[in-house]
């Protein structure tokens, strides 16, 4: 299809499935990039711009279809994280008893806040006389200091 006489890139036609080399690309728009008349090379220039900008929006609205379908990267690095503490949490045996039933209890789900009933996240103390164990603290902390143990 001519456009101009410029041959326009249609998508599924036998010059899409090829790749152009920056040379071959340079040679399409080299007549009008180089011409003698400041205005046919501003031309030119414009609609470069403009089908940079037109490429830029397709990339922006599949960035964004992507996002609405799969999150963003720290909603993909919690799920990735929860679902990587909910295997560490697996009942695993201690020791073979006689009956065969002892094991580490699993935590399928951490308990609510009992301050605000928010949900709780698995936090190891740093400092005073429980430094180094773990506890469940309330992730809307420092707003509510709601904690449980182990």
């Amino acid at each position: 299809m001519l456009c101009r006489g410029i041959v326009q890139y249609v998508t599924g036609t036998f010059f899409s499935e090829r790749a152009i080399t920056d040379h071959k690309r340079w040679q399409l728009y080299s007549q009008w990039l180089d011409h003698q008349d400041p205005a046919v090379r501003a031309n030119a220039v414009i609609c470069l711009i403009h089908q940079a900008n037109y490429l830029l929006d397709q990339q922006l609205d599949a960035l964004e279809a992507q996002f609405i379908n799969a999150g963003g990267y720290s909603e993909q690095l919690a799920t990735a994280r929860l679902s990587k503490r909910a295997e560490v949490r697996k009942p695993v045996p201690l020791a073979i008893a006689q009956d065969n039933r002892t094991t580490i209890p699993s935590f399928d789900q951490p308990p609510p806040c009992p301050r605000c009933a928010g949900l709780m996240a698995l936090r190891t103390a740093k400092t005073g006389r429980n430094a180094g164990s773990q506890f469940w603290g309330c992730v809307a902390y420092p707003n509510c200091q709601g904690t449980a143990e182990l």
